[in-house]
């Protein structure tokens, strides 16, 4: 890719990436809040935040303030509300805002989402270990405060 591509997909992986963090805005969870876009063709596809499952208590903590098993996490959230579509994520960009763990990474992966962008890192990284063997493109974009 030459030096204009590069400085233009930059552009838009910062404009969806801020995006993200709008979507996360939405997010019941007190404790985190992560935001997810999936893109094709410069084209959003499907969205998700971390939350519970439809019909659920959108309670996110026990009381304990650990994060309830039925959780699910914003890119598995935005992977399975576009399996509902007629949409593919073959080929498509995920933008997410935390890096994904290692459950969601196998769904990005198996879902044939061939890029991932995200601005935070996750403690633990070997969901991003494991997309990187996997041959998905990865991306850590650093997003000023006041861009968001």
């Amino acid at each position: 890719m030459n030096k204009v591509l590069d400085e233009k997909q930059l552009k838009y992986d910062k404009a969806y990436l801020r995006m993200a963090f709008e979507w996360a805005k939405l997010s019941h969870c007190q404790r985190k809040k992560v935001g997810a876009l999936i893109v094709k063709e410069r084209m959003i596809i499907s969205d998700g935040y971390n939350g519970t499952p439809s019909g659920f208590d959108n309670c996110c903590e026990d009381e304990n303030n650990e994060t309830r098993w039925m959780v699910l996490h914003a890119e598995a959230n935005a992977i399975l509300k576009v399996a509902a579509s007629t949409q593919s994520t073959k080929n498509a960009t995920l933008y997410i805002t935390l890096s994904p763990c290692k459950d969601c990474s196998k769904l990005i992966h198996q879902s044939g989402i061939k890029r991932v962008v995200y601005a935070k890192e996750y403690k633990d990284t070997t969901g991003i270990d494991f997309l990187r063997k996997a041959g998905v493109q990865l991306l850590k974009l650093e997003i000023d405060e006041t861009e968001q």
